[in-house]
C-alpha cells in the first residue's frame, strides 16, 4: 500500500486483484510453505491477512488460526502503527500470513512481537521485502494494490487516456 504521491509527482500505478487471482496466489503461497512446515498454527495480520490466511490454513490443513490486530492505514495514507491485539509467545513454529508487505512498518511491528515466526505474504514491495521470509508476487513501490474487498466493478478508462500530456 503506501501513501499517494504529492501534487506534481508521478501518479501511482494501480494493480487490481480479483478474487480468483487472490485465491490462486494464496494457493501458490501455500505450495511454497508446504515443505517448510509443519506449523503449530497461523497468525493472520488483520485485516488484510485474514482472507489469505484462511486459504493457506485450508490448503495446509491447519486448524489453529489466531490474529494480531494492527491498525496503520486509513484508505491510502499510512499512519502510526497501533497494536490492537497481540499473541503470546515468540512465534516459534508459527506462520504469520499477511496480504502485503509495503514499507515494512507493520511487518516490523509484527516481527518484534513474533521474532521466531515464519513471515509470509502474498505480495511484496521492495522496501518491505527483506522483512518477510516467503512471498509470491513483487510489485513496484509506487504501485497501489487494489484488493477485491476494497473495489467494485466499474468503468475504467484506457491507460493511455489517464496519462497527463506534456
Amino acid at each position: 500500500m503506501g501513501a499517494m504521491p504529492a501534487a506534481g509527482e508521478p501518479q501511482a500505478k494501480t494493480f487490481p486483484v480479483s478474487w480468483d487471482e487472490l485465491h490462486r496466489h494464496a494457493r501458490a503461497l501455500a505450495w511454497r510453505l508446504l515443505e517448510l512446515g509443519p506449523w503449530k498454527g497461523i497468525v493472520a495480520v488483520t485485516r488484510g491477512g485474514l482472507v489469505p490466511a484462511a486459504i493457506v490454513a485450508r490448503e495446509l490443513d491447519i486448524r489453529l488460526v489466531d490474529t494480531v490486530c494492527i491498525a496503520s492505514y486509513d484508505d491510502r495514507l499510512q499512519g502510526k502503527v497501533e497494536i490492537l491485539k497481540s499473541v503470546p509467545g515468540d512465534g516459534d513454529g508459527w506462520l504469520i500470513v499477511d496480504d502485503l508487505v509495503d514499507t515494512g512498518v507493520t511487518a516490523k511491528a509484527v516481527r518484534a512481537m513474533l521474532p521466531k515466526a515464519h513471515f509470509a505474504t502474498v505480495y511484496a514491495k521492495p522496501a518491505g521485502r527483506p522483512l518477510v521470509d516467503t512471498f509470491i508476487t513483487e510489485v513496484s513501490q509506487d504501485t497501489w494494490i487494489l484488493f477485491p474487498w476494497d473495489i467494485e466493478p466499474q468503468f475504467a478508462p484506457p491507460i493511455a487516456k489517464t496519462r497527463s500530456k506534456p
